[in-house]
């Protein structure tokens, strides 16, 4: 068994503007990082609607298929832009999800990557947000329930932005638990402990400015593996977001590489314990270049280790 990486060129085709954090570059200084380990390498295929329909409304899709220009950007919120190329990079990343899922689950892949862009965490039910237009973990998660019959997926999200489009894709969803640790304060504001979902299936981590990998790894190993450990889920899927890193430039967490490599190491231990080791990883923030492309292979080399 090994480790699947699923990308594509396309998602090099979604523009934003100049000084734009969520850049050509991040996947870009991604791909060369991993480059020469031992991945099982996918293009990722194109999400068509009816997986988009998992978790958005038509009007959503309509909107943002609307919106995409034929020459130049545009832009959607104070955040968010999309360029002639931007759907198909969204719709690779859904597709690199869902084929992520269906490798991991068939067998053909011990665990995988999806290292594409743009992200998708906070893209809500009917509003892209956040440098996001679709919410791939969470269509991804829904994937796995409505298509392979899964009964508990868990979500973890340790992006230094509260996952808040995945919350609320997913608030309903009794076959699933979200995890999200985050910054507070910082945007979006979302995240806080009271907001527990429909059904007592939400459980937020709001850190400190400044905290470093002493409380992150405390917060996990009080809250959340627990939390996981009840839940006994039948897959784990990571929200990957590097932006946690003390070296990003739009937060102010202190983690380092050795906390993502133990925080993979955990999920990847749980995952061995309830799911036979499958976990699916999406790539969502990280935007200090260097720090980005040394998280993400500290991250996928824990990955390799365990597929």
């Amino acid at each position: 068994m090994t480790t699947a990486l699923f990308t594509h060129d396309d998602c090099l085709d979604h523009q934003t503007p100049a000084g734009h954090p969520e850049q050509v570059a991040r996947l870009r200084r991604i791909l060369e990082a991993l480059e020469g380990r031992d991945l099982m390498r996918h293009e990722a295929p194109l999400g068509t609607e009816d997986d988009l329909r998992l978790c958005h409304p038509q009007a959503h899709i309509d909107r943002v298929r609307t919106a995409l220009p034929d020459e130049g950007i545009v832009q959607l919120d104070a955040d968010t832009w999309m360029s002639p190329g931007s759907l198909q990079a969204a719709l690779r990343g859904v597709g690199g999800a869902l084929a992520a899922v269906d490798a991991v689950l068939g067998g053909a892949a011990g665990n995988a990557f999806v290292a594409t862009r743009p992200p998708g965490h906070h893209a809500e039910t009917a509003r892209p947000m956040g440098f996001c237009l679709f919410g791939t973990v969470a269509i991804a998660a829904r994937h796995a329930m409505e298509r392979h019959g899964l009964e508990r997926v868990a979500v973890v999200d340790f992006d230094v932005h509260h996952g808040n489009g995945t919350q609320d894709l997913l608030w309903s969803e009794a076959r699933s638990l979200f995890v999200s640790s985050h910054q507070s304060p910082l945007w979006p504001g979302t995240g806080t402990p009271d907001e527990t979902g429909a059904h007592g299936n939400v459980l937020n981590l709001p850190l400190a400015p400044r905290s470093d990998g002493a409380a992150f790894r405390a917060a996990y190993e009080q809250q959340v593996f627990p939390a996981i450990d009840a839940f006994a889920p039948e897959l784990i899927l990571i929200s990957a977001g590097f932006d946690a890193h003390r070296d990003d430039p739009l937060a102010e967490l202190n983690l380092g590489e050795p906390d993502f490599e133990w925080i993979t190491g955990r999920l990847c231990d749980l995952a061995e314990a309830h799911c036979g080791g499958r976990v699916v990883s999406c790539l969502e923030g990280g935007y200090d270049l260097a720090a980005l492309a040394s998280s993400v292979a500290a991250h996928v080399d824990v990955l390799i280790a365990r597929g």
